[in-house]
């Protein structure tokens, strides 16, 4: 404890002698005009896992927050006057600087990541932050839980350090590496990077004025559009309470422009194959993102769909989509139902593309949101996905419960519900709940035995029931419904993806977040109401030799079984409204004379 409080010591003194030093200096670079110039992006800044300097853990991209960030690399025990002192000293003339202007100083946040975990732990680096005179600027000092963590981060950012030894060959905690800050905008792009030859305050200063200049002429346009995209932007970087922070591939990591692009592109009916059918259609905002007018969608033309839509809601979060799990890239999930036939039924990809290219005003949009690629099959999929990564929901009534400390928050109903939930019930075995967020499912496959009904009750009905419009239907001979309609297809679930017999009429585990916004219920909608699947699973499921081992009868009492329904009803997000409201107010139509979503 000693030695790592006389290093934060030690390195305050030598950034502020180094600061003290420069600031007597000639300036060496001339200090352009904020505004006057522009600063290309050069690349998405990566994320990784990171620790505060209160132990809690977060990430780089949580901590960005659609603010302007300046990200440095030290250790608390470096003393050379060019490397992290420098830097620091740079910091703290830039508070200095912004004293006097609280609207830049606010929307800038500095973060020094340590280099050196092993000795740098969150408490070391709350000792070096007490050390520091931050000048009123959000300054974070930042740790990582070991090498592990830290190696992919270093790697993104392109930064080299060789621990020194002694002359016994022994570490000597201290680190060679080559200086760089890295200038992050509030979409996330890297828009310079300063070397210790040209890190000065005052140019520091006018690029983060320059941005937010550029970030509030953009800021004022989405405005006057009633374009929410900025404040979507922001869930993707600081999770709702009760969820986890987000991940994304790598070079997917959604901008404002993205988002806003993707949100267009969703209630986009030129993306079907005769222009009647968006994502919307079957994802409706209103109703969970899903569709609760029918137990499984429609397509062009009136065609069946099998399965019964998925909220999205969260979906950012999930490693395995569809109902089968099919697909676990959020991009490219979009395709499969833009070329699917029974759904917005297109030929092809480049179908898709040359439509899109013969709207005016669709090509700017995809080279403003991105610059080095432009409209292609890739930028569809990560807009679409950017717009989806942001329908993150959580603070329900049983977050703030659980989580947030609030012993009011739920009824005693509900909290009843949930110690059957967890414990007779058996259901966190496939809807996981942590002691410090939850996402209610497992992302694993299970037969409940839904899908052996189905089939069963294909097989020997002598009717079927049609679909004629949302919220009705009609059966009609099996015989008759044969002649006129496509073949019925079985629905093996995850067996159709991996062809192994043991993944019969499995499928993935929903979460349950929001799920009294989302029936029908089971992947074919079979299932109306909440009442219904607290019945269903009463039961013990649907007996096959497939079954999950992990359903069996419950012999819910009537109490039991309401209490259960309170608690999936305190599962509704707070922020469901505030989503459906920027849904619903989405630009659609021409791109450059569009009218409000309906």
């Amino acid at each position: 404890m000693r030695r790592a409080a006389l290093a934060a010591l030690c390195a305050a003194v030598a950034f502020a002698a180094a600061a003290a030093a420069r600031a007597g200096e000639d300036a060496r670079l001339a200090t352009p005009e904020p505004g006057s110039y522009a600063l290309p992006p050069l690349g998405a800044a990566a994320d990784g896992a990171v620790l505060a300097s209160d132990g809690s853990p977060t990430t780089l991209h949580a901590l960005f927050a659609e603010r302007v960030v300046l990200l440095a690399f030290v250790y608390s025990a470096c003393g050379d006057p060019e490397g992290c002192p420098l830097a620091m000293g740079v910091f703290h003339r830039v508070g200095r600087l912004l004293r006097d202007d609280p609207a830049t100083r606010d929307r800038l946040r500095v973060l020094s990541l340590s280099f050196d975990p092993a000795r740098d732990t969150p408490a070391a680096m709350a000792r070096l932050a007490e050390s520091v005179a931050t000048e009123g600027l959000d300054w974070r000092f930042l740790t990582t839980s070991g090498e592990s963590a830290l190696a992919p981060i270093l790697a993104a950012y392109g930064q080299n350090r060789i621990e020194e030894r002694d002359e016994r060959g022994e570490p000597s905690g201290r680190f060679a590496h080559v200086l760089r800050v890295f200038l992050i905008d509030p979409s996330g792009r890297i828009r310079n990077v300063y070397g210790s030859s040209f890190l000065e305050a005052e140019l520091v200063v006018a690029d983060v004025r320059t941005l937010l200049a550029e970030s509030g002429a953009a800021g004022g346009a989405v405005a006057a559009r009633g374009d929410g995209s900025a404040a979507l932007l922001a869930r993707t970087r600081e999770p709702p309470l009760g969820l986890p922070p987000l991940t994304w591939p790598e070079g997917e990591a959604p901008s404002a422009e993205q988002i806003a692009l993707g949100r267009r592109l969703f209630f986009e009916r030129r993306l079907s194959e005769n222009a009647t059918v968006s994502c919307a259609n079957c994802h409706v905002p209103r109703q969970g993102f899903t569709q609760r007018e029918q137990r499984t969608s429609v397509g062009v033309e009136g065609r069946s769909v099998r399965r019964n839509a998925p909220t999205l809601y969260n979906a950012a979060h999930l490693r395995n989509l569809f109902h089968d799990g099919r697909e676990t890239r959020l991009s490219e999930q979009p395709w499969q139902p833009l070329l699917a036939h029974n759904e917005m039924g297109n030929e092809s990809a480049d179908a898709v593309l040359a439509r899109l290219r013969s709207v005016p005003g669709y090509e700017p949009l995809f080279e403003a949101a991105f610059p080095a690629r432009g409209l292609t099959r890739e930028s569809v999929g990560v807009a679409l996905a950017s717009y989806e990564r942001a329908l993150v929901s959580g603070d329900s009534p049983f977050d703030r419960w659980r989580y947030g400390g609030d012993t009011s928050a739920l009824d005693a109903a509900a909290q009843r519900g949930f110690a059957l939930f967890s414990g007779r019930g058996g259901c966190t075995g496939c809807h996981l709940v942590g002691e410090r967020t939850a996402l209610f499912t497992d992302d694993a496959f299970h037969d409940t035995g839904i899908g052996a009904v189905a089939e069963a009750e294909a097989e020997r009905s002598d009717a079927l029931r049609v679909p004629l419009a949302p919220g009705e239907s009609a059966l009609v001979a099996a015989r008759v419904a044969r002649q006129v309609g496509e073949p019925q297809v079985p629905d093996l679930g995850r067996y159709e993806v991996t062809h192994d017999p043991a993944d019969r009429w499995g499928y993935r585990t929903p979460s349950l977040r929001n799920v009294a916004l989302t029936g029908p219920y089971m992947h074919d909608g079979s299932l109306a109401t909440l009442a219904d699947v607290i019945a269903f699973y009463d039961r013990g499921g649907a007996p096959n030799p497939g079954l999950d081992p992990r359903i069996h009868p419950l012999h819910l009492t009537a109490q039991e079984a309401g209490d259960l329904l309170a608690f999936l009803e305190s599962l509704t997000g707070s922020d469901v409204g505030a989503l459906v409201a920027d849904a619903e107010s989405a630009p659609v139509g021409n791109v450059g004379s569009e009218r409000a979503a309906p």
